[in-house]
């Protein structure tokens, strides 16, 4: 590898490489990147800090189905019991899980709270 070593005030300030080895180190760069993103997600799921989501989940939710359905199905609730959990009706939770009605921003969080997800997770 040929590095041009460019100094400021008698001290190293810059170093040229040739643009395919800038490549090549970028390249590894992000690997190890990667290879730490890895490590910190494997230790939050060995910890309890992180949740596998089963592709059935995700998939239901990618083939437009509402989310709040799937993640309260997904959690064993019944549309009663996360309606009470959320001091809303049952009829409104059916709205807010058919599409037919928005929930309000503290209904939101209070259906995410209760079923353990972000309110990202909730929103399409």
């Amino acid at each position: 590898m040929s590095v041009q070593i460019i100094q400021k005030d008698g001290a190293p300030e810059y170093a040229i490489v040739p643009y395919e080895e800038y490549e090549r180190l970028v390249e590894r760069a992000e690997m190890l990147e990667d290879i730490q993103d890895y490590d910190v997600a494997k230790q939050a799921f060995e910890h309890g800090k992180e949740e596998r989501v089963p592709a059935e989940v995700v998939n239901r939710i990618l083939d437009g189905e509402s989310p709040v359905r799937v993640w309260r199905e997904h959690r064993g609730l019944s549309a009663s019991q996360l309606a009470d959990a959320c001091k809303v009706t049952v009829s409104a939770n059916s709205q807010i899980e058919s599409g037919r009605r928005k929930p309000s921003r503290d209904t939101l969080k209070a259906i995410a709270v209760t079923l353990t997800v972000d309110v990202d997770d909730l929103i399409l």
